[in-house]
């Protein structure tokens, strides 16, 4: 990993939680904020792969996990980004070489990712005995975080994933 992308990765991270955690929490939705760090690392996955996608995901969901006003077991967050940067590094590890995702292979894998993300995060939860976590609202909660992602990502990736291709172009 170079510099400029580690740098870049570190100001959109940033970012994206400093708008999570002060600004989008007045548009919490049954407590459900939407999730930028996550549509970072998507973004990031999308365009530089795998291992660059789960680094990321590590780093925002530490970040995520440190950052007031965390209420959970650290650690949990990174968990979760960690395989969504995993998950959405393998959607462009799968396409052909030298070409970018369409809009729809997009979407799906932001719902894909919120989806998981968000369960690995609930299901963590669950298994450490965090007493935040209450199972009969589990579902609602991954649903409410779902349609977050989904409604943002047409704004934040096109964004994540120009910045990172031009950062350093595709050889």
């Amino acid at each position: 990993m170079n510099a400029g992308r580690a740098a870049l990765a570190a100001a959109l991270i940033s970012l994206a939680v400093v708008l999570q955690a002060s600004v989008f929490d007045a548009f919490a939705w049954d407590g459900v904020v939407p999730d930028l760090a996550l549509l970072v690392v998507v973004g990031a996955a999308l365009v530089r792969g795998g291992e660059f996608g789960m680094v990321t995901g590590f780093a925002a969901g530490v970040i995520l996990d440190l950052a007031p006003p965390a209420d959970h077991l650290a650690g949990r967050w990174a968990l979760a980004l960690l395989v969504v940067g995993y998950v959405a590094g393998r959607v462009r590890q799968d396409a052909r070489p030298g070409t970018t995702p369409n809009a729809t292979t997009v979407m799906v894998t932001v719902a894909a990712c919120s989806f998981v993300g968000s369960s690995v995060f609930a299901l963590t939860g669950i298994i450490l005995r965090d007493p935040a976590v209450d199972f009969g609202e589990l579902l609602q909660v991954i649903g409410i975080s779902l349609v977050w992602d989904v409604l943002l990502a047409p704004l934040v990736l096109p964004v994540v994933m120009a910045a990172f291709r031009r950062l350093e172009p595709a050889r």
